[in-house]
């Protein structure tokens, strides 16, 4: 059997390429996050406009560099989620990273559902006390995968 996913970083980034939170559950590790999430984003603007046009959310692997494997999903408001998670000799299932990133849309859908939050004008944005329930939620899925650590 093989081991369960381990989540080292998510990152949720806008329509327009601006990152919204970029969660990491390794220390010390979180401006190697913040390239990894921009870097993915070359990768997911060709891969959605290439020739081919995909209606899948999913993207699969985006790339592996040293340790990290980045895949990516988008959304159909094209907001875009990036998994990081560690590079080991272990298969990873699509079926597991599919599940992980339904989760991580439906934590974001619920989160932007409020009515009484507003996305692009909160001070602090999501880094702000009044998506706390948003970050836990993000900290519960990692948890629930395997990701252990989680910041507080």
């Amino acid at each position: 059997m093989a081991p369960p996913l381990r989540l080292n970083a998510v990152a949720f980034i806008s329509p327009q390429n601006h990152p919204i939170l970029i969660r990491t559950f390794e220390k010390g590790d979180e401006l190697k996050y913040h390239y990894v999430a921009h870097t993915s984003l070359d990768v997911i603007e060709e891969r959605t406009n290439g020739p081919t046009k995909s209606n899948e959310c999913y993207l699969g692997l985006l790339y592996a560099m040293d340790d990290i494997a980045a895949y990516g999903y988008i959304t159909p408001l094209k907001m875009k989620i990036v998994l990081a998670l560690p590079l080991t000799d272990s298969v990873v299932r699509d079926a597991e990273v599919i599940m992980t990133f339904k989760a991580l849309h439906l934590a974001y859908y619920h989160a932007s559902s409020n009515p009484f939050l507003q996305l692009h004008n909160t001070p602090g944005g999501v880094g702000s006390a009044k998506w706390k329930r948003f970050r836990q939620k993000v900290d519960e899925i990692s948890r629930a995968v395997g990701g252990g650590n989680v910041p507080s």
